[in-house]
């Protein structure tokens, strides 16, 4: 190492003039303190004085950022805030699934897949927004093709959120869809198919939870009382099941300043 360089980075194991073997090869194990203290000092000289990390930018797309936000849910239309006892039930009612799900999770998992069932990677935003949801709903297509009477078309439908499906789920995978259909979901219409997945991948996480699955499920909240809070037609079955994930993220998951009033 060069002197200036010496100053600036003082050795902390100094190695002064000592009586080596004329046979030493710092290539060996080192047989004592001297010849261990002259290796590293030659393995130090030869480091570079500079080094570039070689970073992949493919794993720079996703923002590693948490963003918590501390508001609260807004309230539920008049007349349909849910009564204590409804939401107390739901939260029975998902525990119930939840410990029915982990206990035959193995089962589920071991099950074939229909061939026409192509789950993609778990970094496949739009695979698994199409997958869930359906082209026609992705896609926003509204109108029915003539032969679409004679099956049921799941890429057109979306693939419902079957055991064997997502069972076959780790939590990074869980975590990354949930992320996703939140994601879409924030600035679509909540639909069937948006709800059945969404009640699906909370039964499927697990607690105590990630800050980010944290961050998420409040998100989810948030964008539910948003949503309920504008329902112009009071379609008592969308308002219903609005209550019921703001109902689960809130009393199941321990979130409780985004609970609704009782009723």
């Amino acid at each position: 190492m060069e002197s200036g360089l010496e100053e600036l980075m003082p050795r902390l194991l100094p190695v002064g003039d000592c009586d080596l073997a004329e046979d030493f090869d710092p290539t060996v194990p080192p047989r004592t303190p001297q010849e261990y203290l002259k290796r590293v000092q030659i393995e130090a000289a030869q480091c570079p004085d500079v080094v570039v990390a070689q970073i992949d930018p493919r794993k720079l797309k996703k923002k590693p950022t948490v963003n918590i936000s501390i508001s609260g849910c807004q309230p539920a239309p008049e007349g349909y805030s849910p009564t204590l006892k409804w939401q107390q039930q739901q939260v029975a009612n998902f525990s119930a699934v939840r410990q029915s799900l982990n206990k035959r999770r193995n089962h589920w998992r071991s099950q074939h897949l229909d061939s026409n069932v192509t789950m993609p990677k778990s970094e496949d935003e739009e695979g698994w927004k199409k997958f869930c949801l359906g082209e026609r709903v992705y896609s926003e297509i509204d109108v029915l093709s003539d032969n679409e009477n004679l099956g049921i078309d799941y890429l057109k439908v979306g693939f419902p959120p079957l055991l064997s499906i997502v069972s076959r789920m780790n939590q990074a995978t869980v975590t990354s869809v949930l992320e996703y259909l939140i994601s879409w979901f924030g600035e679509k219409k909540f639909t069937p198919e948006l709800g059945r997945w969404l009640y699906a991948l909370l039964a499927c996480l697990e607690k105590p939870l990630l800050p980010e699955a944290h961050s998420l499920i409040r998100q989810l909240a948030r964008r539910c009382s948003e949503v309920r809070a504008l329902e112009e037609s009071k379609n008592e079955e969308q308002i219903s099941a609005l209550n019921l994930i703001i109902c689960l993220v809130s009393r199941y998951f321990d979130q409780r300043d985004l609970a609704d009033e009782p009723s």
